[in-house]
């Protein structure tokens, strides 16, 4: 069963928009999800891929029925949702790949000199966080390692929600100084 024109697939948007019918969605799917792989083809070598690209798009139409806009055709709709979806892929897998080839860069950066067992950070956090005022360490404390809120500490403090603001940063000033080497992990660990 082919499909006859752009007026017979505009009527099937129109079912599938208005109507949520569900076989109209079911014809515009195969009617075009072969033609529509080989299209995205274009785009990306792998087939499964494709097909994944062209059954999210299909998707993506259905979850978005009612919200649609076609200011061209149906067909030229479709094949822009297409070409679109795989755009994003592919500057998904430029990021992975961006992302991956930096972390091969930053694993390079270190020795094992620069490896902390947790043990040691707990170490290294307990004596910076010594250096703190006492009353600046206890919010600091009761926020970041019982997970209170600033609400909380402050009816438990007996003090306002701007002050427990005021002794959070500065906090966290001190200790990203005295912790400046070992941040990173920490915020790892801790945080």
């Amino acid at each position: 069963m082919g499909i006859a024109g752009t007026d017979t697939i505009d009527k099937l948007f129109w079912r599938i928009a208005l109507k949520d019918d569900e076989e109209a969605f079911r014809t515009l799917f195969f009617e075009f999800f072969s033609s529509l792989c080989v299209f995205a083809h274009r785009y990306t070598d792998d087939w499964a891929t494709c097909e994944d690209i062209v059954q999210d798009t299909f998707f993506k139409i259905w979850k978005n029925r009612k919200s649609i806009e076609i200011n061209t055709s149906s067909r030229n709709f479709l094949i822009t949702s297409v070409r679109n979806s795989c755009i994003d892929y592919l500057r998904k897998q430029d990021l992975v790949r961006v992302w991956q080839e930096r972390e091969v860069l930053e694993k390079s950066k270190y020795t094992p000199d620069d490896l902390y067992s947790h043990i040691e950070l707990e170490q290294m956090l307990s004596a910076a966080l010594e250096k703190l005022p006492e009353n600046v360490r206890s919010v600091f404390e009761l926020n970041r390692f019982e997970g209170k809120s600033y609400k909380e500490i402050a009816e438990q403090q007996g003090i306002s929600v701007k002050t427990v603001e005021a002794h959070i940063s500065k906090a966290l000033k001190i200790l990203r100084v005295e912790l400046k080497d070992y941040l990173s992990l920490l915020i790892l660990f801790f945080w």
